[in-house]
């Protein structure tokens, strides 16, 4: 079908957060993990941590808790993320999509008191097919730094997938 690879290195956007007790309790609770070390200061300082940590994966969904809309930075993509295109031309001509793969990379503990900038951008694009389908796959890389010093604090790394059935009728309107 070929995938327009110019939009590899492309910005998807950029976001200020600053990490809050309330949301990292509720996200703890939403992925059933009772540890004290997200709700109580007293237990994760004698952990070893500053504050209450974050919990693993809490960075991918903390933009819709913590994002105030006076804080954030200017966006890269200027409105128009080129994931969402793909995605979204795809979508129209009856692709599933999908969230694929993700990892994350930490380089530190993420901690309540946080203020982190996060910049995304799209490290690969690719294609593949089979017997019945054809697969793209747009990879995003989202970096958060600390607001303060700049150093990186969390790589997360998500894989896109819309699944294009090949041996189907095109949905209605084409």
């Amino acid at each position: 079908m070929g995938v327009d690879r110019s939009v590899i290195g492309k910005p998807t956007g950029a976001w200020k957060v600053t990490v809050e007790r309330g949301p990292v309790m509720r996200f703890a609770e939403a992925v059933c993990d009772d540890n004290p070390i997200y709700r109580d200061v007293r237990v994760a300082r004698e952990a070893g941590f500053a504050h209450i940590p974050a919990p693993p994966t809490f960075t991918f969904a903390m933009s819709f808790w913590g994002a105030f809309a006076e804080e954030q930075p200017p966006d890269p993509s200027g409105g128009q993320n080129p994931m969402h295109a793909i995605m979204g031309e795809l979508f129209g001509k009856g692709a599933l999509v999908l969230h694929g793969e993700q990892e994350f990379t930490y380089h530190r503990p993420v901690v309540v008191g946080d203020t982190l900038t996060g910049e995304g951008r799209i490290v690969d694009v690719y294609e593949k097919e089979s017997g019945t389908a054809h697969m793209t796959f747009v990879v995003v890389e989202t970096t958060w730094r600390d607001a303060a010093g700049g150093e990186p604090v969390v790589t997360e790394r998500f894989n896109l997938i819309a699944r294009l059935r090949t041996d189907a009728p095109a949905p209605a309107g084409d």
